[in-house]
C-alpha cells in the first residue's frame, strides 16, 4: 500500500497538502509489476494516469510509421493527462524491472481539477514539456524526411552530368589516339602550304561552326550523300565517318574540293584528322557543359543553405525563389512548366538564413504533389506597400474546402502513411510569422494559390 510519505518525494506532488494527498491515494489503485509485465496495450482506451512508484518503465510501438521507445523511472507521471485529448495508447507499456505504480483513473479528472488545483497546473505543464517534445522530435524527422528527399534529388541531379563527363572522358583517350595517327599520316607526306591550308580552314569552319544543328531529316540525307561520295573515291571503309560530318552539315561540294587537290590516300588520313577533331570539339563541349551543370548545382546549394553566410542578412527574393526552382529541378523536369512573373525591382526581405527557402521549397513540392507531377506553375513577386508579397499557384487539382481550415495546424496531413508529417505547412507558417510576415491560401480546383507576405527590408522602404 502506498504511503503519503512515498507520494511527497515525487516531484509533482512536493509541497502538496496531506488532506490533498490522502484523496488522491483514496482514488488510486496500486499495480505490482514483475519485469515484462504490461499494463497497457496500443488502441486501449486512454483512461488512467500512472504514478511510478519503483521501478522502471517502458512504452514501445509504430508512431507516423516510425517505431517508438519511452522510458520511464520512479518519480516520472506517465499515461492520460488532464487536458489531454488523447482518446486511446499510441504505445504498448511494460515493466523492465520490478515496478509498482499508481494508476489513477481519468474519469476523476474534473474532481481532481477542483481539489488539487496546484497539482492539476504542474501536470498540465508536463503536458506542454511533452507535447513540445513530442513536436521537436516530429519536426526534426520532418526536417530529415526532406533533407532525405531533396539530396536523393540532388544526388541524381548531380550523377547525370558527372556520369556523362566521366564517358566523354573515356571517349576522349580513343579520339586522341586516332587524331595522332592521323596527322602522323599526314605528317609524313609532302604537303603543299596550299593543301595544308586546306585542310586547317576545312577543319576550323566545321569545329567553328555555329548556330543550332541541322535537323534529324537534314542530317539523314546529308549522311546518304556523304556516305556516297566516300565510296565513289573508293573509301567504302570509312562510311561511319558520314554520320560525324552530317551532324557538322558538312556538305558534299565541299568534301569534293579535299578529293580534287588531294590523292586518296592523304584525303583519305585528312578526313580522319578531321572527323577525330569534330568528335573532340564536341567531347569538349560536352564535358564544359557537364561540369558547368555541377558547377551551378553546387552554387545552388550553397545559396540555398547560405553556407558561409551570415545568419540574418538582405536577401533578393526572386534569387531565393530561383535557387530553389533549381534544387527541386529533379521534381520539375519531368511534366511541369513553371511560368515567372517577377517584379522587375529587385525586392530585399531580412531573412534568418536558409529559411525562406524552406517556405519556397514546401509550397512548391506540394504544388508539384497536387499536381502529380504534371502542370503549370506559377511563380509571381511584387511589391505591396511597405511588404514584398510572393505567390505561387498552381493548376492542380485544389484544396477541398473541408480541408483549408486545418493545412497550417500541427501534424494535420491528407498524405498518406509515411508520405508526410502534416509539419509542412505548419513549418511554413512558422517560419513566415518569425520574419514578421503572413501567409494566406485561396484554392479552387484548376486554381490553388499561397501568398506569402514579408516585410521589405528596411534598405527599400523608402525606395519605389
Amino acid at each position: 500500500m502506498a504511503e503519503k510519505s512515498e507520494l511527497k518525494r515525487i516531484p509533482v506532488f512536493i509541497d502538496l497538502p496531506d488532506d490533498q494527498i490522502s484523496w488522491f491515494l483514496g482514488q488510486t489503485h496500486e499495480l505490482v509489476l514483475k519485469p515484462d509485465d504490461f499494463y497497457i496495450h496500443q488502441g486501449d482506451p486512454a483512461d488512467a494516469m500512472f504514478v511510478i512508484l519503483e521501478g522502471q518503465l517502458q512504452a514501445r510501438g509504430e508512431l507516423a510509421g516510425e517505431i517508438v521507445t519511452i522510458t520511464t523511472k520512479a518519480g516520472d507521471i506517465t499515461g492520460i493527462l488532464p487536458y489531454s485529448r488523447m482518446k486511446q495508447f499510441p504505445l504498448t507499456g511494460r515493466a523492465i524491472t520490478a515496478s509498482r505504480i499508481l494508476k489513477f483513473p481519468a474519469s476523476l479528472f474534473p474532481e481532481l481539477i477542483k481539489k488539487m488545483p496546484e497539482l492539476t497546473g504542474r501536470l498540465v505543464g508536463l503536458m506542454s514539456d511533452r507535447i513540445r517534445e513530442t513536436t521537436r522530435i516530429e519536426q526534426q524527422r520532418d526536417r530529415l524526411v526532406g533533407l532525405g528527399k531533396l539530396s536523393a534529388g540532388l544526388a541524381h541531379e548531380l550523377n547525370n552530368p558527372a556520369s556523362a563527363a566521366k564517358r566523354a572522358s573515356s571517349q576522349l583517350r580513343k579520339i586522341i589516339k586516332a587524331i595522332k595517327d592521323a596527322s602522323h599520316s599526314l605528317g609524313a607526306r609532302e604537303l603543299t602550304t596550299a593543301q595544308k591550308g586546306q585542310i586547317e580552314n576545312l577543319e576550323a569552319s566545321l569545329i567553328q561552326q555555329d548556330g543550332p544543328p541541322p535537323d534529324a531529316l537534314t542530317i539523314a540525307t546529308l549522311e546518304d550523300e556523304l556516305d556516297t561520295l566516300l565510296r565513289s573515291h573508293g573509301l567504302n571503309d570509312l562510311w561511319q565517318l558520314s554520320a560525324s560530318l552530317a551532324r557538322k552539315g558538312a556538305k558534299p561540294n565541299v568534301l569534293e574540293s579535299l578529293f580534287d587537290s588531294l590523292d586518296p590516300e592523304t584525303a583519305r588520313a585528312a578526313l580522319v584528322r578531321l572527323c577525330a577533331s569534330l568528335e573532340i570539339a564536341g567531347i569538349l563541349d560536352e564535358i564544359e557543359s557537364s561540369v558547368s551543370r555541377i558547377s551551378d548545382l553546387v552554387r545552388a546549394i550553397k545559396e540555398y543553405t547560405f553556407m558561409d553566410q551570415a545568419p540574418v542578412q538582405n536577401v533578393d527574393i526572386v534569387k531565393s525563389l530561383e535557387t530553389t526552382l533549381t534544387i527541386l529541378n529533379h521534381k520539375l523536369k519531368h511534366g511541369v512548366m513553371v511560368e515567372r512573373n517577377y517584379q522587375p525591382v529587385p525586392l530585399l526581405v531580412d531573412s534568418f538564413g536558409s529559411e525562406l527557402n524552406q517556405v519556397w521549397t514546401n509550397i512548391i513540392d506540394n504544388a508539384i504533389d497536387a499536381m502529380h507531377g504534371k502542370g503549370q506553375l506559377r511563380v509571381r513577386t511584387y511589391r505591396e506597400d511597405s511588404g514584398v508579397v510572393v505567390e505561387i499557384g498552381d493548376n492542380g487539382s485544389g484544396i477541398p474546402p473541408g480541408v483549408q481550415p486545418h493545412i497550417f495546424e500541427p501534424f494535420f496531413t491528407t498524405k498518406g502513411v509515411g508520405e508526410g508529417t502534416g509539419l509542412g505547412l505548419d513549418t511554413v507558417q512558422r517560419i513566415v510569422k518569425k520574419h514578421g510576415g503572413s501567409i494566406q491560401v485561396s484554392s479552387q480546383p484548376g486554381d490553388t494559390r499561397f501568398q506569402v507576405l514579408l516585410p521589405i527590408a528596411a534598405a527599400q522602404v523608402h525606395k519605389t
